[in-house]
């Protein structure tokens, strides 16, 4: 068993590079709000202009704390699937919650091709296309929880899961081709994914959802830990694979299709994340391993915002595409500086 007191300063040196992040996040932006007004904003005093603090209150801070969300749900849902299937290519999205996401959004902007303008008209809505998102998530979900509780093999559900994908995919582009251009549009920046476009009350919802989910998967380490030495010996062991690998796809579900509602489909994070925090970290423990992707999900998720806010601009790039061009070559980089790969 891993040493845990060994990792009390790694922990803290990441916490700290947290905190250094996110108020970072908060303060860079297309106006520059100085640190220090940040702080007072934040301990409940006056920033130096009235603008500033309506700014970090109504804007930044519930954007900082949606990438701290949804950088730490999406590593954590990387994690328990990469675990799960023990794939190092498995990622949040596998089991297809994201596609069925992404086929709810797109009959709702895109349905207006088969279905009239009235029914466009009347649906979208920016609540409309989180309840359908998550109203796809949801339908896939039952889906593979029934399969799960039918199927033995643990490969066979990443592969139904896959097929899943396929069919939805199918059906969004059927939904495309009678799609307008402006229809088309809208769904694609759908896809880029954005962290700035929710409400204080939305974001309740997402932080209730969301805390749900990571206490189902801190409830799951021992299982996972089990897990990594084979089903076959985790049965030896005594544990119920049919129950826990149940209770870690919903885990999966509940964070990915949530932060998938409310944020888009957010790639990279949850596939490259758990890699990047078993290369640091050294370490295949689920003690240390959850914890520790919480973090660093959460700090390459503010550095990715920052960037694609372009400080000191008004243009604001996909976050899609920062986490991927940002994320991609630390990722590649310490798989050959350590030449093997933790799983």
């Amino acid at each position: 068993m891993t040493n845990q007191n060994s990792y009390r300063l790694p922990f803290l040196v990441t916490s700290i590079l947290l905190i250094i992040c996110f108020l970072i996040n908060i303060s860079l932006g297309s106006v520059y709000i100085p640190l220090k007004s940040v702080l007072n904003t934040l301990t409940g005093g006056l920033a130096t202009q009235d603008s500033w603090h309506y700014i970090v209150i109504n804007y930044r801070l519930p954007k900082a704390i949606t990438a701290v969300l949804v950088g730490s749900g999406l590593g954590i849902s990387g994690l328990l699937m990469q675990t799960l299937f023990r794939n190092p290519l498995a990622g949040p999205f596998v089991l297809g919650i994201s596609s069925g996401a992404s086929l709810g959004v797109a009959i709702v902007i895109l349905g207006s091709g088969l279905f009239g303008a009235v029914f466009s008209t009347f649906l979208i809505s920016k609540w409309s296309i989180v309840i359908a998102a998550s109203l796809g998530s949801f339908l896939v979900l039952i889906a593979v929880l029934l399969t799960s509780l039918k199927v033995r093999d643990t490969m066979a559900i990443l592969i139904i899961g896959l097929m899943f994908a396929s069919i939805t995919a199918s059906i969004v582009s059927v939904l495309s081709y009678f799609g307008s251009a402006e229809q088309l549009q809208q769904y694609i920046f759908w896809g880029f994914g954005s962290l700035g476009n929710l409400s204080w009350n939305e974001l309740l919802i997402l932080s209730i959802i969301y805390t749900v989910g990571l206490l189902v998967s801190i409830r799951s380490i021992k299982a996972l830990n089990t897990l990594l030495l084979g089903e076959n010996y985790a049965k030896s062991l005594g544990l119920n694979i049919k129950k826990s690998r149940l209770v870690i796809i919903i885990s999966t579900s509940l964070l990915a299709g949530t932060i998938t509602a409310f944020a888009g489909p957010i790639a990279f994070i949850g596939l490259a994340i758990p890699h990047l925090t078993r290369q640091i970290f050294n370490t295949s423990n689920h003690e240390i391993l959850l914890p520790a992707v919480f973090l660093f999900g959460s700090i390459i998720m503010l550095i990715c915002d920052s960037i694609s806010q372009v400080p000191n601009s008004d243009l604001t790039l996909p976050i899609n595409a920062i986490t991927a061009l940002v994320g991609a070559p630390v990722i590649i980089w310490l798989l050959v500086r350590k030449r093997k790969m933790i799983f």
